[in-house]
């Protein structure tokens, strides 16, 4: 490559020089750079500042021509040359140059830096989950041929040999993630409600992590006094709980000590926020904490939930009694 860069820069400096920035963004990709050191090439490269910035994934990254790290919250000049990460995506790389036209070799540092920002980004911060309806249908769909789910992947950008996991939202349409899931990137892309996550899995298998994602998102709760619990479940934090789906159907009539506790916490309003934090924290102390009131009250409380409910609390079979009851509690209303 350096040969061939010498070769074409002798004819024209131009094309020598695009291909040294293709060469030089290979390298840091192979490398696994991060992005600050991808920004960093682009301005040093340019001769002028660089700067990221990906308002969805809230990164912003800004790097002067002599490679110091200096970031702005001033909003890039639309006049500056960029590149979208994405075809028609808010997200973009700048070269702060706004006193010529681009040159052909700014051209090709954005598509280069880009390209492995985004990367970079889907990643380590998680793609943006797919959801074109009719192709993520299709990749999620075991009855469909094999042929039909590759070519639906590739129709939503997807690597059909890559790795991705299916998301349920409770009030929404299905929807395919790659890359790692965490509460912030599934809040900017789901809203706050209930959703459960499927696991990673290899394309071909979304099927499977579909299956697994809305079994997740039955363990899910609205996170409110009388509906305590988690509002984001991952089907692969579950283990055997997640046999408990099978033996509580939506809708069936609640087992005896679902039934108390929901006669408790009608006559308790306190009661079922505080029962969650007993068996979702590591010590009563904890649990006391979590609910923002003092150890001997807590103890109060239950003393009073364990007569109301006619078993014990405080014993390793009374806390796993209660965490079976809470959870049928969520699989027989959902």
């Amino acid at each position: 490559m350096k040969e061939l860069a010498g070769r074409l820069t002798a004819l024209d400096p131009d094309a020598g020089a695009a291909v040294r920035v293709i060469a030089y963004f290979d390298r840091l990709s192979e490398s696994r750079a991060g992005l600050e050191a991808l920004v960093r090439g682009a301005a040093v490269l340019a001769g002028v500042p660089a700067r990221l910035v990906d308002a969805e994934r809230r990164v912003r990254v800004r790097v002067e021509a002599d490679g110091t790290r200096r970031d702005s919250g001033d909003p890039p000049d639309p006049g500056w040359p960029s590149a979208a990460l994405v075809p028609g995506g808010a997200a973009a790389l700048w070269l702060e140059r706004a006193e010529a036209a681009p040159s052909v070799v700014d051209a090709v540092i954005l598509e280069r830096a880009a390209g492995a920002v985004r990367l970079v980004l889907d990643r380590t911060r998680g793609r943006a989950p797919v959801d074109d309806p009719a192709l993520v249908e299709t990749v999620l769909d075991a009855g469909a041929p094999e042929a039909a789910r590759v070519h639906a992947a590739r129709g939503l950008g997807l690597d059909p040999g890559g790795t991705a996991r299916a998301l349920a939202p409770l009030d929404g349409r299905p929807l395919v993630m790659t890359g790692r899931v965490d509460a912030e990137t599934l809040t900017g892309r789901t809203g706050t409600g209930r959703v459960g996550v499927g696991p990673e899995v290899p394309m071909l298998d979304l099927p499977r992590s579909w299956a697994q994602a809305r079994t997740a998102l039955r363990f899910t709760a609205e996170g409110t006094a009388q509906d305590p619990g988690q509002r984001v479940v991952h089907a692969d934090e579950l283990g055997g709980v997640a046999l408990l789906a099978d033996l509580v159907a939506p809708g069936a009539e609640a087992p005896p000590d679902v039934r108390a506790l929901e006669a408790a916490g009608a006559s308790t309003p306190w009661l079922l926020a505080t029962l969650d934090a007993v068996v979702s924290t590591a010590s009563l102390r904890a649990a006391a904490a979590e609910i923002n009131v003092h150890h001997s009250t807590l103890q109060d409380r239950l003393s009073h939930a364990e007569h109301l409910l006619g078993w014990p609390l405080r014993t390793p079979q009374g806390r796993l009694r209660l965490q079976l009851a809470l959870t049928m509690r969520h699989l027989t209303r959902s």
